[in-house]
């Protein structure tokens, strides 16, 4: 099937989770990946995997109990852009198999999220990045001092997302017998 990929930047519904009262904007990357979305799903929410599609995050550190894709489990984030290393602490707060999974990064309020819908023989994956409407001054500090400033470092994160989807479904599309993978 086709490669299809969208990013657009637009407000989001008061209903978002990095602030529900005073939402931001969000930032929206899709691509079709032929595999099942019980498949994909499964390869999204093992999240100590996320280092095989993410080019900044490298690993990730369940926290507590309980611990997996489950609404509530917390987790470490461990990133690096270039020489500049640092982590996160995050929280899930959508796990449903096949439909949807999401965390919120406590430190910075922005949530992280992937929907995933049958589309043809395979799954339409859309990850969404939802920023608060106004961002708490250390993680923006430090972003205009160590990541190149606010619209630089957003820029830089939409092409992440894009480069994260296409490496998300070269991983899904490949199993050791050259087929997709099911549930």
């Amino acid at each position: 099937m086709a490669l299809h990929q969208e990013l657009r930047s637009a407000p989001v519904s008061a209903n978002s989770l990095a602030d529900p009262a005073n939402p931001g904007p969000v930032d929206e990357a899709s691509i079709h990946i032929d595999a099942s979305p019980e498949a994909v799903w499964d390869l999204v929410s093992d999240l100590p995997r996320i280092s095989e599609w993410s080019p900044e995050c490298t690993g990730v550190r369940w926290l507590g109990s309980p611990k997996g894709p489950v609404v509530g489990a917390r987790f470490l984030g461990f990133n690096k852009q270039g020489w500049k290393r640092w982590f996160t602490r995050n929280v899930v707060t959508d796990a449903e198999r096949g439909k949807a999974f999401a965390w919120l990064t406590k430190d910075n309020k922005t949530r992280w999220a992937y929907r995933f819908e049958p589309s043809g023989s395979g799954t339409l994956v859309t990850e969404t990045r939802t920023l608060p409407a106004r961002r708490p001054f250390a993680p923006k500090l430090a972003i205009v001092f160590f990541l190149g400033g606010l619209k630089a470092h957003d820029e830089h994160m939409r092409e992440n997302m894009q480069q994260t989807l296409a490496r998300l479904k070269a991983v899904a599309e490949t199993s050791s017998d050259g087929g997709g993978i099911d549930a």
